[in-house]
C-alpha cells in the first residue's frame, strides 16, 4: 500500500524559509516522479514543483526562483526547500504521486506566512 507522509510545516514570518519532507512507501520510490501541492482556503489545489525520477525540476512561476524540489533515493524522501516565504504562500501543501494510474496523497502539512 502507497504511503506519504508530510512533516516540516509551520508557521514562519514573511521572507522566512521551511523545508518540507515526505516519506514514501509501498512504491519503488526512485522510479516515480514525486510533487508538492498546496490548496490555500477558498482555492482550488495547485501545483508547486515537481521532480521527474531522474531529478529534473519544475516549478510553478510563483515560487521559481524562490523554492527548490530535492529527491533522496535512498530514503525514499522528496524534499521541498522553500526561502523568501511570503504570506501569499499559506496554505497545505501536499506530497503527490501517481502509481499505476492512481494518484496518492499524504495528509498534508499547514504553512503559515504570517508576521
Amino acid at each position: 500500500q502507497v504511503q506519504l507522509v508530510e512533516s516540516g510545516g509551520g508557521l514562519v514570518q514573511p521572507g522566512g524559509s521551511l523545508r518540507l519532507s515526505c516519506a514514501a512507501s509501498g512504491i519503488i520510490f526512485s522510479r516515480y516522479a514525486m510533487d508538492w501541492y498546496r490548496q490555500a482556503p477558498g482555492k482550488e489545489r495547485e501545483l508547486v514543483a515537481r521532480i521527474s525520477s531522474g531529478g529534473s525540476a519544475n516549478y510553478a512561476d510563483s515560487v521559481k526562483g524562490r523554492f527548490t524540489i530535492s529527491r533522496d533515493n535512498a530514503k525514499n524522501t522528496v524534499y521541498l526547500q522553500m526561502n523568501s516565504l511570503k504570506p501569499e504562500d499559506t496554505a497545505v501543501y501536499f506530497c503527490h504521486t501517481n502509481h499505476w494510474l492512481v494518484d496518492y496523497w499524504g495528509q498534508g502539512t499547514q504553512v503559515t506566512v504570517s508576521s
